[in-house]
């Protein structure tokens, strides 16, 4: 199955990073320009300052007073040749006096922050004056607005995919559940006929040998339902041995194998694991990983089950000598419908995870494969759950 290239969530994050990304530059733009009308307000306020000293016409004081009033947002510090700081508007008088450093820090911001303005006294060259601005709070707002922007839209873009995945999960958990029941109530009414088959062949006394295998497959087929039964509702979890667990299914599966296949269960010296599981599921997830390994391997081999205790841990590895998984697939073995079989629903290792994460509160996940040499699944159960 090809896992289409763009999805809804990249369509989303595409969005955002358009809008986020075109904020930005009209932003910066809009920064730029802001800035320079600033430094040539600035430049004005400083002619107008030095108009006001050196002209007596009254027209030029009042066009000068109107400047240098008109300027209430540009912090400006005003220094000499020396670059002492001679005076300075816009700043806070509170903090100048609470703080006698205030001013000096205040400077040295200024001069990291713009070129300064330098101003030489047309009768004396010598002296010189240099003014120093910061920028307007509107400037600060332009340049921190798309950060801002940024957070807000990322957390709304967390948001709306958390949503949109917990209700497609929502969605799909009741389809499982739907489906699993359904199956199990459709398999309840032949099996109750064919049990009732199965007596009056007893009474009839025909054929022990056939009889009983027609009852070890109703069985079977009882133990089936079970199982879809249990995963359209909540299992009861309680604590069983799982070395005996895992044998027994290794044993079924040996006897339902080619003979070149050779199976092996490693406990690493253990003779018994515990943990909270429900039986018909957790079989199921280890049959279900066992087939897989037969048909990775294609009738001959070796698959190994190993088992051991790790902390509050039981972990349990399934390997097989098959022909492994390359690394595009790994990601998507355990999502419903993908299969690399000619024939399968692709159901097998996605219910396999449901049963153990969901239910088992466990994990399973491919621990390593390798292209031609097989393939590791391990799961993990913790064997101090508590039961349901």
């Amino acid at each position: 199955m090809i896992q289409p290239l763009f999805n809804w969530r990249t369509g989303l994050a595409l969005i955002a990073i358009a809008i986020v990304s075109g904020t930005i530059f009209y932003s910066q733009y809009l920064a730029r320009k802001i800035a320079g009308e600033e430094r040539q307000k600035v430049a004005q306020w400083v002619e107008a300052g030095k108009l006001l000293l050196n002209d007596t016409t009254g027209l030029s004081d009042q066009l000068a007073g109107i400047i240098i009033t008109g300027n209430t947002s540009i912090p400006i510090i005003e220094t000499d040749e020396q670059d002492q700081i001679t005076q300075y508007v816009n700043l806070d008088a509170a903090s100048i006096a609470a703080d006698s450093t205030f001013l000096h820090r205040q400077l040295e911001e200024f001069r990291s922050s713009n070129e300064p303005i330098t101003w030489t006294d047309p009768r004396d060259s010598t002296r010189i004056n240099h003014y120093y601005y910061g920028h307007t709070s509107l400037l600060n707002q332009v340049r921190y607005y798309p950060l801002v922007q940024l957070f807000i839209v990322t957390l709304f873009i967390v948001i709306t995919i958390t949503a949109l995945t917990m209700t497609a999960r929502s969605a799909q958990n009741q389809v499982w559940a739907g489906m699993a029941k359904e199956t199990a109530h459709q398999l309840g009414t032949p099996l109750t006929s064919l049990q009732g088959w199965v007596e009056m062949l007893k009474e009839s006394h025909s054929n022990d040998k056939i009889v009983a295998e027609l009852e070890k497959d109703i069985n079977r087929l009882k133990l089936v339902s079970d199982r879809f039964g249990k995963i359209g509702s909540t299992p009861h979890l309680e604590r069983h041995e799982l070395i005996g667990q895992v044998n027994s299914m290794i044993e079924y599966m040996r006897k339902r194998s080619s003979g070149r296949v050779h199976f092996t269960l490693d406990t690493h010296g253990a003779s018994s694991m515990t943990a909270s599981i429900s039986p018909p599921l957790f079989d199921w997830v280890i049959e279900n990983l066992l087939k897989n390994a037969l048909d990775a391997m294609e009738g001959k081999g070796q698959i190994t089950v190993s088992m051991q205790e790790q902390g509050q841990q039981v972990l349990i590895d399934v390997s097989d000598t098959g022909k492994g998984i390359s690394l595009q697939h790994i990601r998507k073995v355990f999502k419903p419908g993908f299969t690399t079989k000619k024939r399968g629903w692709g159901l097998g290792l996605s219910l396999s995870r449901r049963i153990i994460e969901q239910y088992h509160r466990g994990e399973l996940f491919v621990k390593h494969s390798e292209p031609g040499k097989g393939t590791t699944f391990r799961i993990v159960l913790k064997n101090n759950a508590l039961t349901n």
